[in-house]
């Protein structure tokens, strides 16, 4: 593991622990040439999950574009950084063994555990997973949700 600090490659383990329900171990390490500080996390590789998008093309999954989804819908609300690791740990472990996944499946399994995170980065989420064309739309989905933001 290379020092992100000074690129030495000699460090020595702090600590480690178990991290996102067991899927990966977390390890504190120090850097022997400049004393830094880091963590870093190991998890098993899997069989790479492919995703089918909407124009029937299929591409490797990528935890990174999913994780970009869910923050820009929660950009400025009070979720947390483990919030949104733990929302994505859930959606990856949801489709385990799975070799082969729709990408309206992830969405539906994001908004889904979504919904009990926060209501207004669920409707964000949802107008652009759902393609929303108008304020309708919008309107729509907030009744759905027990008629808050109605006056």
């Amino acid at each position: 593991m290379r020092c992100p600090k000074c690129g030495c490659q000699d460090d020595r383990v702090l600590d480690s622990r178990s991290a996102r329900e067991g899927a990966s171990i977390r390890r504190r390490r120090q850097c022997l040439a400049c004393d830094f500080r880091f963590t870093t996390f190991e998890e098993i590789v899997k069989e790479e999950l492919r995703v089918i998008k909407r124009d029937g093309r299929r591409e490797e999954f990528s935890r990174s574009k999913l994780e970009r989804g869910v923050r820009r819908a929660a950009e400025k609300r009070p979720i947390s950084d483990d919030q949104i690791r733990d929302l994505i740990d859930r959606v990856v472990m949801h489709f385990d063994g799975e070799s082969e996944v729709t990408a309206d499946d992830i969405g539906r399994a994001v908004m889904t555990l979504l919904h009990d995170v926060d209501e207004v980065a669920y409707i964000r989420f949802a107008s652009v997973y759902q393609r929303f064309d108008n304020a309708d739309q919008f309107v729509r989905t907030i009744r759905e949700l027990g008629g808050k933001g109605k006056r």
